[in-house]
């Protein structure tokens, strides 16, 4: 390590490998049926440290709709009377349970606090507590491997869900995160979940949870909220907003993180710990750099911790462990953060319409992008029953 804290790393260390010397754990935001039956996955756990993965019905749609790998299902789900939502669970359930056999090893050396692969229970559902609350226990039984997370959203609806489905120990990855106020509601709701459950006497050390704060989507809509602004704006005006671009999901995620460590500590959670309990980690989402003009490896060099995940896409994980540089980055200058979401708000900005936005249309989106998904597995069934 040098002079600057940033580690030096030479051609025989990975850095991808070394994040987890910083107490953060990378995962694979990306799943296909070809990562478990060549062995790449097994391979990226011994070489680049991989410690867990998620999937969403995007990652899915594409897998089944732009590859020949999962043929074989299809052909034999086309004369079945399943709707298409059950033909894709039959896919996607394969695939998670297979993942999840080849990360087992990283589960039982972790001490169940890695090694965990996430399936997220249908976007259909997102503004439906009770629904979701179903749909959560059916997928954990359905996969029943101990170290799978169901993704429910942090929606108003989906945040009492969580609660509930914590209390009955089943492990569960919120997803969707974008505002600060939010993530500290979904904290509350893992501790008064793991609460729950050792009222139930239910065993809290094998339990676990993260928080998929979502970074990036956050500068694509600020940057072009800046952008629309800087149009009329002039002198110090224009000096803020250009000092703001691509400066905002940093800040958020650093402050958010500064809420972790408030939350997870003091006796309510002590008492907790005492039992075997394990803090709800922040896990980073959406860390693939959209603009250009950006380090194309920025959302994972400036967000490095203790007790945090970052999941990241393949062509992220190829970038970091090309070029990227560690340091203990997340708790640098909070300050600094802190003044970053001042002169948003003085510039005009607000974060909370940003990331109620974003929430909105992240329902959306997943909610199109699991119909497309439906429909390509549909499709595909046919397609394939024609040809068989």
């Amino acid at each position: 390590m040098n002079s600057t804290g940033v580690l030096e790393t030479t051609k025989t260390t990975n850095p991808l490998k070394e994040l987890l010397t910083y107490g953060q754990s990378m995962w694979l935001d990306y799943i296909r049926r070809d990562l478990i039956t060549t062995g790449k996955l097994k391979k990226m756990i011994e070489d680049d440290g991989l410690r867990g993965m998620t999937s969403n019905p995007s990652i899915f749609e594409k897998a089944i709709g732009e590859s020949s790998l999962y043929d074989d299902m299809l052909k034999s789900l086309a004369s079945s009377d399943a709707n298409a939502t059950a033909k894709y669970e039959k896919i996607a359930i394969r695939d998670i349970q297979d993942a999840a056999d080849t990360l087992h090893p990283v589960y039982q050396s972790s001490k169940f606090r890695d090694g965990f692969v996430s399936l997220e229970v249908s976007p259909l559902l997102a503004l439906k507590t009770q629904e979701t609350i179903a749909e959560a226990r059916r997928l954990w039984k359905t996969v029943g491997h101990e170290n799978v997370m169901i993704k429910v959203p942090g929606t108003p609806e989906g945040i009492p869900a969580v609660q509930q489905l914590i209390g009955e120990g089943i492990n569960i990855n919120v997803t969707l995160l974008f505002a600060q106020e939010v993530y500290e509601e979904v904290a509350e709701a893992y501790i008064a979940g793991l609460e729950e459950l050792q009222r139930r006497g239910g065993d809290l050390k094998k339990m676990a949870g993260v928080a998929s704060f979502f970074i990036s989507r956050i500068d694509t809509l600020v940057d072009s909220k800046i952008d629309e602004k800087l149009k009329t704006a002039s002198g110090q005006q224009q000096s803020l907003l250009k000092g703001l671009k691509g400066k905002v999901a940093i800040a958020n995620g650093k402050l958010t993180y500064q809420r972790y460590l408030k939350i997870f500590s003091g006796p309510r959670w002590e008492a907790l710990a005492a039992k075997g309990a394990k803090s709800q980690r922040v896990l980073w989402a959406s860390t693939s750099t959209k603009n250009p003009a950006y380090r194309d490896v920025m959302y994972v060099e400036e967000l490095i911790g203790s007790d945090t995940v970052n999941t990241m896409p393949p062509a992220t994980i190829d970038a970091f462990r090309d070029h990227g540089k560690l340091r203990k980055s997340l708790i640098e200058d909070i300050p600094g953060a802190q003044k970053v979401m001042e002169d948003l708000q003085k510039a005009g900005i607000s974060i909370k319409e940003v990331t109620t936005k974003l929430t909105s249309d992240g329902v959306k989106l997943f909610a199109d992008a699991f119909n497309k998904l439906l429909s390509v597995v549909e499709k595909s069934a046919q397609e394939k029953g024609k040809s068989a």
